[in-house]
């Protein structure tokens, strides 16, 4: 990474690398560690000296997932997992360097490409006409797409045209979108909007059955509450953050017209 780095010289860093394997990280924690929290660290670093800004991307996996209220970024922490705990390792890397940074804490991450919860609903769709999926773990579908829209936002009212009275400041943001539901809710909206855009699907979105979390182990406990309080974004960009329904819908149709 240093000679990389040194290579290439970047102006401006943001590290959207990471391990996010959840249940792998349990059996792997010194990978886990070196992609979540070592080289977040590594990157501050460089960008510090330069005196320039590092953007970094974290999880609500470093909440204890307790409760039913929205989380706040000055809420305290307490992950239930390695994945939670390196996250929150290298968010507190970044912020021990004296360079200015933007650590943007997100959620439930899909997209219209690589693998993700949205397309294996949809393969499963296709497949199964019935399905169990979890519907007690919490929070906001966040497409990585509009996460990078959100970025770059923060970036040009920060770096490019600043506000002449309060461009977005250094720190810890959440950023999702608004709204919240289950993952069996996820599920069953990702059928009725595929249907709705077109797809020819085996099951229907009634055909989603509930189960609770303990029905359904893992190496690695979930947090039930990953409800995110975006409020702090909103003002620092002056805009109301979309519905997460709505951002479905444009990553379904990126995904099916791809």
């Amino acid at each position: 990474v240093d000679r990389w780095l040194a290579h290439h010289a970047p102006d401006l860093v943001v590290n959207a690398a990471a391990f996010t394997a959840v249940d792998k990280a349990e059996a792997a924690p010194e990978q886990a560690r070196r992609l979540n929290a070592e080289l977040p660290a590594q990157l501050a670093a460089y960008s510090a000296a330069r005196g320039q800004w590092f953007v970094h991307y974290s999880s609500d996996y470093v909440y204890p997932g307790s409760g039913d209220t929205p989380w706040q970024e000055d809420d305290d922490t307490g992950p239930l997992s390695v994945y939670g705990l390196t996250k929150l390792e290298g968010d507190q890397a970044v912020q021990s360097t004296s360079g200015d940074y933007l650590i943007f804490r997100t959620s439930w991450v899909y997209s219209a490409r690589g693998a993700n919860f949205m397309k294996t609903m949809l393969r499963l769709g296709r497949e199964r006409d019935a399905l169990e999926v979890v519907s007690d773990q919490i929070g906001a579908p966040t497409p990585a797409r509009f996460i990078a829209q959100i970025t770059a936002l923060t970036l040009y009212q920060r770096l490019v045209m600043p506000a002449p009275d309060s461009p977005p400041p250094q720190g810890i943001y959440h950023l999702a979108p608004t709204g919240e539901t289950s993952w069996r809710g996820f599920a069953q909206e990702i059928f009725r909007q595929a249907m709705a855009q077109g797809e020819s699907l085996a099951i229907t979105p009634e055909s989603v059955a509930p189960i609770p979390t303990v029905d359904y182990p893992t190496p690695a406990q979930r947090p039930l509450n990953s409800r995110l309080s975006c409020r702090r974004l909103e003002q620092a960009l002056g805009i109301t953050l979309p519905h997460w329904r709505d951002q479905l819908a444009l990553t379904l149709a990126e995904h099916l017209n791809s």
